[in-house]
């Protein structure tokens, strides 16, 4: 009888089974991943707000919220984590965990324009998300106190080149979006404004009302109530086009109309993006969710008296790409301003 041959394995009979858990669990956390991904959501799923309650991003989210919640077969709540700009909410997503249940409403000052705002942010806007679908997209309004003497666009440009600093405009803070279109404006028309930065929208809104300002170029939603009440004057938005979706504003000019050829088109926008490193599998079940909402009529009117209206990118990729190109633009608004936060 043949003597069986000699191996390692026969030498030590404990080395196989050895091998085979050292295997098992070097493999482990990839299997787990990928069965989480395939039954994902497994439990509810997070929006992470970078704004308090009562916004118009807290309310995007709501509406995306409700609406996914029958899509992905497991609640989807908001969660509101306002400060720094936006940085603190931001950092929080890009460090939690890399498996789809927690989102962030992010935005284009937050992704594209804090990198330039602050001298250090705790996240790179590129590396560090998976950016899914925009889900909507807004712009700003001029409005001056209803007791002014300018009736027009071009009124109000006409007074500020006569007096250069006379007029004062409010902004909801230094490199907010109400900032950057203010600068944006002056470059673009030619014109020096006195621009006094508040802690948010509410005090330089409660100022122009009073008359204590002339003027505000800032986000819709707010200052729409008081030009339907006649407090505020509409004077532009600050789009290429006119907003015909906001009742109104169908008859107030755009940018585009007021200054043709000058690139004044301050658009901004909400998405929704992942921590980096999120199973495909779930960023493609938060896609098809995403843009099935964001493309619903339901969806769309809702958003539309706050000022906004329903966009959705065609795939992860085309919306991580846009993101991208959005930098340099973003870049020269902050330049422009002038604003730097620590």
């Amino acid at each position: 009888m043949s003597a069986e041959p000699i191996t390692a394995a026969s030498r030590c009979p404990t080395m196989l089974p050895r091998r085979a858990a050292l295997l098992a669990a070097l493999t482990a956390p990839l299997v787990h991943r990928g069965v989480q991904a395939q039954g994902f959501p497994s439990r509810p799923v997070r929006i992470v707000v970078p704004f308090p309650p009562g916004g118009a991003a807290d309310l995007t989210a709501r509406l995306l919220a409700e609406r996914m919640t029958p899509l992905l077969g497991q609640t989807v709540v908001v969660e509101n984590r306002p400060g720094a700009g936006g940085n603190i909410a931001a950092e929080a997503v890009a460090r939690s965990e890399p498996d789809g249940h927690t989102v962030f409403l992010g935005g284009a000052t937050i992704l594209c324009a804090n990198r330039f705002l602050y001298r250090s942010i705790p996240f790179d806007p590129l590396r560090d998300f998976v950016h899914i679908s925009r889900v909507s997209v807004g712009t700003t309004l001029l409005v001056v106190n209803a007791n002014r003497p300018w009736r027009s666009f071009g009124e109000l440009i006409e007074a500020a080149k006569k007096a250069p600093g006379r007029i004062t405009s409010a902004s909801s803070g230094q490199g907010t979006i109400s900032h950057l279109t203010i600068s944006k404006l002056m470059r673009s028309a030619g014109i020096e404004i006195n621009h006094i930065p508040y802690r948010g929208l509410a005090p330089g809104l409660n100022d122009l009302l009073a008359g204590t300002v002339d003027m505000i170029f800032d986000g819709m939603p707010a200052l729409m109530p008081h030009v339907r009440e006649g407090r505020l004057r509409a004077l532009a938005v600050g789009s290429a086009r006119r907003v015909t979706y906001v009742p109104g504003l169908e008859e107030v000019p755009s940018m585009g109309e007021l200054l043709p050829g000058s690139d004044m088109d301050m658009e901004f926008w909400y998405c929704i993006s992942a921590p980096a490193g999120t199973p495909s599998v779930a960023v493609q079940r938060l896609h098809e969710a995403t843009v099935r909402v964001v493309r619903s009529s339901d969806y769309g009117e809702k958003l539309r008296p706050l000022g906004f209206t329903a966009i959705a990118d065609d795939s992860p990729a085309a919306f991580a790409a846009f993101v991208e190109a959005q930098q340099p633009i973003w870049k020269d608004l902050v330049e422009v301003s002038g604003a730097r936060l620590e």
